[in-house]
């Protein structure tokens, strides 16, 4: 039976949102902590497969790849067929290759299995921020973000000693399986939890008029938009999207040198022990998740007061970035805890600067949201390529990672400028003259 319109007015609202916030919060860090864990492998993993420092470049590059590539196919399979089936796919299929991982025998069948790891991971991030847009008023966007967002953290910052005791107790291999497993189980849970707002049985009227109200939600037609190579074109000529895409490679290249180098740099460049790399380096993934949720208050609470999201979430960005960029102090420093401490900072920043997926969920076309976030993760995870290969060759050339470290600092300043002045306005980007596109 209807509620009648009074019972309905006074209806109180439900928080479902924030279940479904929870959901990729969790699918994030086991996305992340599958493709992080090559690092912890590393060290043991060269002496076992005879892989040198300019190769293990490549192969931490792989993943970024297939990534980058399968982003603008991955925007495309979600604006057809959805969030639901899209991530449940993914998280299925890059659990099978995480756990093949485990399985690898040399150069190649590793390089094959980071290439399907990183092409099944492609959909994630845009199906994020269309759940943002879907599930989200504005003014929430930020600081759900960052929530999310401290999943990309927050299995490193502290699982690290639970990976490297695995790692040096079971063996390399056994990390990968175990890891697969868990992503497999989550796979199924999602497929049996997640709906959209509209078709969801725990949000109630009045949480989807609060959604709506603030600008969240999707029109009816947005989840059926055919693609065209024109509104690829016409995507990047706008401002914001090219701005934010170049800042955010810039960001993401602070992200790849800790998900990749980071503990390689500590056992090899500060002589750490093993173990003592499993706890030193739990700090600046904390640093980074406690970056992620300042970013997000911050952002949101400049937005609410000021009214402007162009203050709002370029300024936590901006300040973010300038803070990476001080990454090429540590290689000044001797003292190991002076060394943490700047790293520390530095993703610190890096947190918080993350906003940049907030930022392209608040400019894009609501009816291209998947396309305009693949082709973003394509821009920002050309990073994911080019910065571990150039640290490989920067420290098998030299003997030093002094070169990769004043690199990342380098594009921290970069993304900073990009962010300032290319981006330009923060507003949601009109949609597509249709005929141009009907034509083709």
């Amino acid at each position: 039976m209807d509620l009648a319109p009074a019972a309905v007015a006074t209806l109180r609202r439900s928080n479902a949102r924030y279940g479904v916030l929870a959901l990729i919060a969790i699918g994030t860090m086991i996305n992340y902590l599958d493709r992080s864990l090559l690092a912890v492998a590393a060290p043991r993993m060269v002496e076992d497969l005879g892989i040198g420092a300019a190769v293990m470049g490549l192969v931490f590059s792989a993943f970024s790849w297939s990534y980058a590539l399968a982003q603008i196919p991955g925007g495309m399979f979600l604006d057809r067929f959805g969030v639901r089936l899209t991530y449940g796919l993914s998280v299925g299929l890059w659990s099978i290759f995480t756990a093949l991982q485990g399985f690898a025998t040399g150069l190649i069948s590793l390089i094959v299995y980071r290439l399907g790891l990183g092409a099944a991971e492609a959909p994630c991030f845009p199906a994020n921020s269309r759940i943002l847009v879907a599930w989200f008023p504005q003014h929430e966007r930020a600081r759900a973000n960052s929530v999310y967002s401290v999943g990309m953290y927050f299995g490193i910052a502290f699982l690290s000693p639970l990976l490297f005791w695995v790692t040096g107790t079971f063996g390399w291999r056994a990390l990968f399986v175990i890891a697969g497993a868990v992503g497999l189980v989550f796979a199924a849970i999602w497929w049996f939890i997640y709906r959209d707002p509209e078709h969801s049985r725990w949000a109630n009227k009045a949480e989807l008029d609060h959604i709506a109200k603030g600008g969240g939600g999707f029109s009816q037609t947005a989840a059926n938009t055919s693609f065209s190579w024109r509104q690829m074109g016409w995507l990047l000529s706008r401002r914001q999207i090219l701005g934010a895409s170049i800042g955010q490679f810039a960001t993401n290249a602070t992200l790849v040198f800790f998900l990749t180098w980071f503990p390689t740099y500590l056992i090899t460049e500060r002589d750490m022990p093993w173990l003592k790399v499993g706890w030193m380096a739990v700090l600046p993934f904390i640093a980074a998740s406690v970056g992620v949720l300042v970013g997000g208050q911050i952002s949101d609470f400049l937005v609410k007061r000021s009214g402007s999201a162009t203050l709002g979430r370029k300024l936590p960005i901006v300040g973010g970035l300038m803070l990476s960029s001080t990454i090429i102090t540590a290689a000044f420093l001797e003292s190991d805890a002076l060394v943490i401490a700047v790293m520390s900072v530095a993703f610190f920043g890096q947190g918080m600067s993350n906003l940049g997926w907030t930022l392209i969920s608040d400019v894009a076309p609501k009816s291209l949201i998947g396309l305009t976030a693949g082709l973003f993760n394509f821009c920002t995870n050309l990073a994911g390529i080019v910065t571990p290969i150039l640290i490989g060759f920067i420290v098998a050339a030299t003997g030093s990672f002094f070169g990769g470290l004043a690199l990342i600092g380098g594009l921290a300043l970069i993304g900073a400028f990009s962010y300032t002045f290319v981006v330009g306005r923060v507003e949601r980007i009109a949609e597509p003259a249709p005929r141009p596109l009907e034509s083709l």
